[in-house]
């Protein structure tokens, strides 16, 4: 296992764009049972005075996995995949994000530290989401990372 130092903050992932798909959006509020018509209807989210359905909450995590090869960015830092947890997600909201909208993730390690005398590890990413170029939200996901030998 490849331990992690202060160096690895600011690496970023490469940039990506998604467009935000209404079918894709009401899937997901069913699966995670959002039973308010708005996540799955359109004319129930115009009447409700939304431009188009919106994305439902933390669906946003979702679409940053849509990036092509989204663990290269582990093996790039020497960690091995299957030592891994996702350790914590956080949602800073801004503006409402909408079916049809083309949303751009800009990602970055925001922090890294060690507990457990190294045996874990915890990486910090931090995903800018903008439309056109302004913010919708801000991402920040926890990996954390086991030491096997540990």
């Amino acid at each position: 296992m490849t331990s992690l130092d202060a160096g690895v903050i600011g690496t970023r992932i490469p940039e990506h764009s998604v467009e935000v798909e209404r079918g894709r959006l009401a899937f997901f509020a069913r699966a995670t049972g959002q039973d308010d018509p708005i996540y799955t209807d359109r004319s129930a989210a115009e009447q409700a005075g939304h431009r188009d359905i919106p994305v439902p909450p933390t669906f946003l995590f979702c679409l940053d996995m849509e990036r092509p090869n989204p663990s290269t960015f582990y093996a790039d830092l020497g960690i091995d995949i299957r030592t891994i947890l996702h350790g914590e997600q956080e949602f800073t909201y801004l503006k409402t994000a909408y079916a049809g909208d083309t949303l751009h993730f800009s990602t970055s390690v925001t922090d890294c530290y060690a507990k457990k005398a190294g045996a874990l590890q915890f990486l910090v990413r931090t995903t800018e989401v903008t439309r056109e170029g302004q913010p919708i939200a801000t991402l920040r996901s926890t990996t954390v990372i086991r030491d096997p030998r540990a």
